[in-house]
């Protein structure tokens, strides 16, 4: 299964679990998953349309997926996801 990591400030909506396992054949079917495990974090990362935010940017090994196929991109069993939150700021 899929290994995501997640980032310092969404660790208190994982148990403060910096690596959660996910099951899924693509990035939808795991973020899904992970927010099946994790409800609190699904309006952390989706919009209310059910969209992924545009601030949030997921790596499969270094490879950012709006690179690839978007959510679409295939995973692989054993395979680190990156959730790296954009930061902003002046």
């Amino acid at each position: 299964m899929p290994v995501l990591r997640i980032p310092t400030p969404l660790r208190a909506y994982t148990n403060g679990q910096s690596d959660v396992t996910v099951s899924g054949a693509n990035i939808s079917e795991t973020l899904t998953d992970l927010t099946v495990q994790y409800p609190a974090l699904k309006p952390h990362l989706f919009n209310d349309g059910g969209d992924l935010r545009p601030f949030v940017n997921l790596f499969v090994g270094e490879n950012n997926i709006k690179d690839l196929q978007g959510v679409d991109t295939p995973v692989k069993d054993g395979e680190k996801i990156m959730l790296i939150p954009s930061i902003a700021g002046g």
